[in-house]
């Protein structure tokens, strides 16, 4: 077997069971982070060497820097593949492709799962459904798309990840105020319609531009009610013979199709409309999901995104056939909040159908299996009315995210 090398980007503190399963898959693990993180608990036993870089700032002399230092430490070490574990790493992990010729998702790709004005382009020009938008490059387009759609509207960066940074506005006046108020910023932000509804996301491994699997979850409280409402977070997974499901899954083959996608893992967004019934794209993105949806997908599926992702990656290099493993259909749900308590004690929940428990300070949460979809929906709302009473904290959405 033979042995190749991966330069693993992670800016933030995750991907642990990535990083073991390459390892394990007989592959020289090089992991490219930031100098705050290096005493985070990392699976040091999978990683050949570390590469730090100093600080969060993207900027082009960073980013050039970063590339120097690659290319230096090039001389002595072979890189093969290069992967990126984050959303704030796809950028990152593209260039660095296209710098040393690395097969792998170019920039003009990465675009599409990083840049949300870019995903709406892509979308809209494919024929897929997605909410009314404008960039804000030009003043009096802005003004004739505030006139020609309804209030409210979000301002949203292009290139963060979750809810951060997004302001929703009511009036032609104040969406302006907000406008103004982003400066030189502001081309690095769109303003999109806001229409409510339900809300899903589909978390996906695909091979050679092929899903090999998919599962839908619907979110019932969205990261944007909880980062800006200061809610709890929920989200199940959908009855698997749905129509529901069998249109979510359709999307999703048709969003990645247009999107270019080949070979990743990836979690994608959609909103079916309260006004008319009919889904919209939302967001995509070539990455396993953040808020511990793998674990929940794995609680489901027995899929572990983040490993199988790792084997996939190792296989497809070397031109070796992958196997997905045999996928279980289970019900699950998922509850997270933030706790006014630093380790919070959930000794008091005892219910069998818990699978799995949050251990992180100041949080609080569970993913919960069953049989029946019922079920897992009647414990977490018991469970979310229990961590309102006894352990719920919230905290402002910040403008940018933090490690």
């Amino acid at each position: 077997m033979s042995q190749l090398s991966f330069l693993c980007i992670s800016t933030y503190f995750k991907g642990e069971a990535f990083l073991k399963a390459c390892k394990e898959a007989g592959n020289t693990v090089y992991l490219l982070t930031y100098e705050k993180l290096a005493d985070q608990p990392w699976p040091r036993e999978a990683v050949d060497e570390f590469f730090y870089l100093p600080s969060q700032d993207n900027s082009t002399q960073n980013l050039d820097n970063m590339i120097k230092g690659l290319a230096h430490t090039m001389r002595s070490r072979k890189i093969d593949r290069v992967v990126a574990l984050d959303d704030f790493d796809v950028e990152k992990a593209a260039l660095v492709r296209e710098t040393f010729r690395i097969p792998g998702m170019g920039q003009t790709t990465a675009r599409f799962f990083r840049d949300k004005l870019a995903m709406r382009m892509r979308a809209a020009a494919d024929g897929i459904r997605v909410p009314a938008f404008s960039s804000l490059f030009h003043n009096e387009s802005i003004t004739e798309f505030l006139r020609s759609t309804e209030a409210p509207w979000l301002i949203k960066p292009r290139s963060e990840a979750s809810a951060t940074g997004i302001k929703k506005v009511h009036s032609l006046d104040e969406a302006w105020q907000v406008i103004h108020s982003l400066g030189d910023n502001r081309h690095q932000f769109l303003i999109e319609q806001f229409k409510p509804g339900r809300v899903f996301h589909v978390d996906s491994l695909s091979q050679d531009g092929q899903i090999l699997f998919s599962r839908a979850s619907q979110y019932l409280a969205t990261p944007m009610d909880v980062a800006h409402g200061g809610g709890v977070f929920r989200t199940a997974v959908l009855p698997f013979d749905s129509d529901e499901v069998q249109s979510l899954h359709q999307l999703n083959e048709t969003v990645l199709k247009a999107f270019r996608m080949q070979s990743s893992a990836s979690h994608s967004e959609y909103i079916r409309g309260d006004h008319d019934g009919e889904y919209y794209f939302l967001e995509t993105s070539s990455r396993v999901g953040g808020a511990n949806i793998a674990e929940l997908v794995e609680v489901s599926s027995g899929v572990n995104l983040w490993r199988e992702w790792a084997k996939l990656e190792s296989a497809i290099a070397r031109n070796e056939p992958y196997q997905l493993p045999e996928v279980q259909n289970h019900y699950a749900g998922l509850i997270i909040s933030l706790a006014r308590q630093q380790w919070p004690n959930t000794d008091g929940f005892t219910d069998e159908e818990i699978a799995w428990r949050m251990s992180k300070e100041y949080h609080v949460g569970f993913i919960v299996k069953a049989p029946e979809r019922e079920r897992v929906l009647q414990l977490l709302d018991a469970y979310m009315n229990r961590i309102y009473q006894e352990y719920h904290a919230s905290a402002p959405v910040p403008d940018r995210p933090t490690n």
